[in-house]
């Protein structure tokens, strides 16, 4: 029933065949890649995902696939599901889209990670948690270990992203203590590659658009602020091996690449890669804007014998391909073989999409 204040997912899924899985925030950019990951593992995916911040283009390719299954529903709206396993990753994640609308965003987070771990509960389902490095705010501590309590502004204009995630790490880590919750909780950093939305205002996807227009690289305050890039592949690499990962690993556990860039080294990589002349506009940095950030991922290749492998160079060339090709409005290559055109679907081919609260 659309709408459905608590909805009841029966799944069609053989239960017997490894496992259902929950993804929430499915049809965005990490979670459509985990969803990739997950069906190429032989799992049965329930996305959900209320198509706020995600894309029908991200998971078009999966779904004549006979083990996905995509419900249009609001992380905020309590879920019964028959799974074994849940990875809550429903939250718009760049300061363009969280920051449209902050009430909201601390409610996606909250009442989101309530409802997730309600169906834990239920159901006995190990559940991954996508934190942020966010949590640790303007860091005074480099690089970042998982101990770092931060430095952060609870009421500035980030604090309803990173305020938001904290609480979600309180109450989660409150449900590991008190109902024996199987929780694995990720501080994931600087995640880049093909299918961030050209306009999500994050500095990756900001540079290769602007370059391959030929606009002007928007540059924030000295250009010498650091951040570290994490392909999206080792990304959802880690955290596959952290849902994977005995329940008496330390949680949480930084997911990011340690390797550090300035802002205008970033730029000047871009610049070279995509063949643009465009010159550099710099700006005024925004306020709250991590100066440093760089995790410690000691946690990570420890306990998890995990590290990132592809470099930022090479990420780069993926994901400028990829930009090229949705600015260009041409197929993404490599297409996936079963892909099809949204249009043609939504103008009657199929039903690509149920109403809120449905299964499809």
């Amino acid at each position: 029933m659309p709408g459905h204040p608590n909805l009841s997912i029966k799944g069609t899924f053989d239960m017997h065949s490894d496992k259902t899985i929950l993804v929430t925030g499915g049809a965005g950019f990490l979670g459509s890649h985990l969803c990739d990951r997950l069906i190429a593992d032989g799992h049965h995916v329930i996305c959900l995902d209320n198509f706020h911040t995600g894309r029908r283009s991200n998971i078009a390719h999966l779904l004549h696939h006979d083990r996905f299954e995509v419900v249009r529903q609001d992380v905020t709206d309590p879920v019964r599901a028959e799974v074994q396993e849940i990875y809550n990753l429903a939250c718009p994640a760049s300061p363009v889209h969280y920051q449209a609308d902050p009430v909201r965003t601390v409610q996606t987070n909250v009442i989101g990670a309530i409802n997730m771990l309600d169906l834990a509960r239920r159901t006995g389902a190990r559940l991954f948690h996508a934190s942020t490095s966010e949590v640790y705010g303007d860091p005074l501590v480099h690089p970042q270990t998982e101990d770092y309590l931060g430095n952060v502004n609870p009421t500035g204009p980030r604090a309803c992203y990173d305020e938001g995630k904290r609480c979600a790490e309180t109450l989660l880590s409150d449900g590991r203590r008190q109902h024996g919750l199987r929780l694995r909780m990720a501080r994931i950093f600087n995640t880049y590659g093909p299918r961030m939305r050209p306009d999500d205002g994050r500095v990756v996807s900001n540079f290769i658009v602007q370059a391959l227009r030929g606009e002007p690289l928007t540059v924030y305050g000295s250009g010498e602020q650091t951040r570290s890039f994490c392909y999206v592949d080792d990304l959802i690499a880690g955290v596959v091996a952290l849902m994977a990962a005995p329940d008496d690993v330390p949680q949480p556990v930084n997911l990011g690449n340690p390797v550090e860039f300035t802002m205008l080294q970033l730029a000047r990589l871009v610049l070279d890669l995509t063949g643009s002349r465009a010159r550099l506009d710099m700006r005024p940095l925004p306020q709250d804007d991590p100066v440093q950030r760089r995790p410690d991922i000691t946690r990570a290749t420890t306990h998890l014998d995990w590290q990132p492998a592809v470099p930022l160079r090479e990420g780069l060339i993926r994901t400028i391909a990829h930009f090229d090709s949705v600015l260009g409005q041409r197929p993404a290559s490599p297409l996936p073989a079963r892909s099809f055109d949204f249009p043609t679907l939504l103008n009657g081919a199929m039903p690509a999409f149920a109403p809120e609260g449905q299964v499809i």
